[in-house]
């Protein structure tokens, strides 16, 4: 019965919750033995305490019984990316910079997700400061993907999607840069919705680069992503990018927003790389729309050729502003042998930071240093210009861009681990979003002859999730991909 209700959707807990048929404690219960059994072959987790998570949920119980519930994740445990504040809670973002820091406030979405009702689980391990796409580059453990434990879950949110996929959360959190979020998902057999920049608050979340850094649900179903974004959205004046906008009905657009629509194929995204298998689920998806009376056009993003070379520049640029805050002076690594301040920074950053974040910062440090800023950066800032207007453009044609979400399936772990540029290509389908601000979704699509989870991905209009979840839905809920269980 536990794995049953570990593996079920929020939707429907939220339901047998509210019908008295199961309690929070069992569920939280649930959760928790899941990952005693299993999380020493998964890593997903780079801490847990389930005596905190019991007394939520012995609370959220308590809440029912006296009939003051507080919405459709009461009792319900959602597990958070360990970049996300969780007050009293370690945040480390996986690197040893941060190994002995515990947060004294909440993030804006925690806090939200404790209004909610939400019984916090646990911190999902990720790459080191969110730099990669495999969950190789954490300082503490390398997580592995439930459906093939030789093989990467995706990054830098693998621990949360993987958590997600073996059945230790009911949904999580993650948080997506450059496609942290949505290839993970399509790695582990999830759905993973990255919003339009500024809908979700980053008040509290450990930054990468600001400019494209968002936070985003992990569920199973596209409904549970509805029911997550209803949560968490809305304008935060702690974070001066927040964006002032009226926030729908998620999940009841699912049922209002029929369609048909009118869906682009961006040819860019169909060359050299692109996995056969792969390819394949796409155009089945591409088949399903068509029987579903959707018209499908062939559209164009000229300048998808330069998102990786502006994607690496702009990131690379902004993590070496953020990250410079951790000097070893005040609440990071401190060296033990400095012999004066500038040795003690020095080997503070040396000892603390790991290869990817160190490399991140001296090529972010560089296309920002005199007499570059002009030839890397700010050309960079006016190509990610053209690239938004080539998706604006085609908005003027279609509701919406579908995409694979991954060129290949999950790699096998250290495959790339020596080669950061063919790891960079990883995300190749899913940086243009976030250099566009744009929405995106990953949803399942099938699984490749090895048994490997392939992602589907659609990119929607800025701040229009409503009608993205509406699209997304009409395929998630007609195939049930996402009900196949890793075997672990």
């Amino acid at each position: 019965m536990s794995t049953d209700l570990t593996f079920s959707t929020l939707a429907a807990l939220a339901d047998q919750l509210t019908a008295s048929e199961v309690t929070s404690v069992e569920l939280t219960q649930a959760a928790i033995d899941r990952t005693m059994a299993i999380d020493a072959q998964v890593q997903a987790f780079n801490s847990i305490n389930p005596e905190d998570a019991l007394v939520q949920a012995a609370a959220s119980d308590a809440r029912r019984a006296a009939g003051e519930a507080c919405g459709p994740l009461d009792g319900i445990p959602v597990t958070l990316k360990d970049v996300i504040a969780v007050r009293n809670q370690p945040l480390t973002a996986s690197s040893k910079m941060l190994a002995n820091f515990v947060s004294p406030y909440d993030a804006t979405v925690t806090s939200k997700l404790k209004d909610a009702g939400a019984v916090l689980w646990g911190r999902a391990n990720l790459d080191e400061f969110a730099m990669g796409s495999s969950t190789e580059n954490s300082a503490f453990k390398t997580t592995r993907n439930p459906y093939d434990l030789e093989r990467v879950p995706g990054g830098s949110s693998g621990g949360s999607a993987a958590a997600l996929a073996a059945g230790e959360a009911i949904a999580t959190l993650g948080s997506d840069t450059g496609g942290s979020i949505r290839q993970p998902a399509a790695f582990c057999n999830v759905v993973g919705l990255k919003p339009t920049y500024g809908l979700v608050s980053r008040y509290g979340l450990a930054a990468f680069a600001s400019s494209l850094d968002q936070i985003g649900p992990f569920t199973r179903t596209v409904e549970d992503a509805a029911i997550m974004l209803g949560v968490i959205a809305g304008h935060d004046r702690r974070d001066s990018t927040s964006f002032k906008t009226e926030i729908s009905d998620y999940r009841a657009a699912l049922q209002t927003k029929q369609g048909p629509w009118k869906l682009g194929i961006p040819k860019e995204y169909f060359g050299k790389g692109l996995d056969p298998e792969v390819a394949a689920a796409v155009e089945q998806a591409i088949a399903f729309y068509r029987n579903q009376g959707c018209e499908i056009r062939e559209v164009s993003l000229p300048h998808t050729e330069y998102c990786l070379s502006v994607y690496y520049i702009i990131a690379t640029a902004e993590a070496s502003s953020n990250l410079a805050r951790y000097d070893g002076i005040r609440y990071t690594h401190r060296a033990a042998d400095a012999k004066d301040i500038v040795d003690l920074y020095f080997k503070s950053r040396a000892e603390g930071f790991g290869p990817e974040v160190k490399r991140r910062i001296i090529l972010g440090t560089y296309v920002l240093s005199s007499g570059y800023y002009d030839a890397y950066y700010l050309r960079a800032q006016k190509v990610r210009t053209l690239i938004r207007q080539d998706f604006l453009k085609a908005y003027g044609e279609v509701d919406a861009i579908l995409t694979p979400t991954s060129p290949t399936p999950a790699f096998r772990a250290g495959e790339k681990a020596t080669n950061p540029l063919s790891m960079y290509l990883s995300d190749i389908y899913t940086i243009g979003a976030n250099l566009a601000g744009l929405p995106g979704i990953s949803i399942p699509g099938g699984f490749s002859t090895s048994g490997l989870p392939i992602g589907l991905q659609l990119i929607g209009q800025p701040y229009a999730e409503a009608d993205l979840l509406a699209i997304a839905h009409s395929y998630d809920s007609a195939h049930d991909w996402a009900s196949r269980r890793p075997q672990l």
